[in-house]
């Protein structure tokens, strides 16, 4: 299914700038393994060793993933999925 994944502008340098890319996949892990096999380097940016980094959210259709099914939450055909790094400061 295709989805359309929102890329932060942090990491625009990845996918030659692009603020958006078109992806197959059924689960927010798919569309993720799909933009990392097509834009090498998003992996090590979005992941550590116990999953998302902290600091990543990711959202399908304006929905927090980490209150959904997580990484297993099905995206439909058309849905967006938005990466948004957290905001932090004081």
């Amino acid at each position: 299914m295709a989805v359309t994944v929102r890329i932060p502008t942090q990491l625009r340098e990845l996918c030659a700038g692009a603020s958006e890319v078109t992806l197959e996949g059924s689960t927010v892990r798919e569309v993720l393994d799909a933009l990392e096999a097509a834009h090498p380097g998003f992996a090590e940016r979005l992941f550590d060793g116990n999953g998302l980094r902290r600091f990543v959210n990711v959202f399908v259709a304006e929905e927090d993933i980490r209150f959904l099914a997580g990484l297993d939450t099905v995206v439909g055909e058309g849905q967006v999925v938005s990466i948004v790094p957290a905001v932090a400061g004081g």
